[in-house]
């Protein structure tokens, strides 16, 4: 493979064999990137909603077994 590089252009190397490749694959790397990021939304999403009802809970069962104190 590396001797077929050597005798073409820089611009091959550099600018068409990238081009070629974004082209053929552009559609895999964008789903995989969009799986990822959404993937990664949903879990920080998640945390989220987990930590807020904790804070709830805890919030709620704090001022009830105060309130119930003699």
């Amino acid at each position: 493979m590396r001797e077929i590089f050597a005798g073409m252009p820089w611009w091959v190397k550099w600018v068409a064999v990238p081009v070629i490749a974004l082209v053929l694959f552009g559609g895999l790397i964008a789903s995989v990137i969009g799986f990822v990021i959404g993937l990664l939304f949903k879990v920080l999403l998640f945390v989220a909603l987990v930590g807020g009802l904790v804070f709830v809970v805890r919030k709620f069962m704090s001022s009830s077994s105060s309130g119930s104190d003699w």
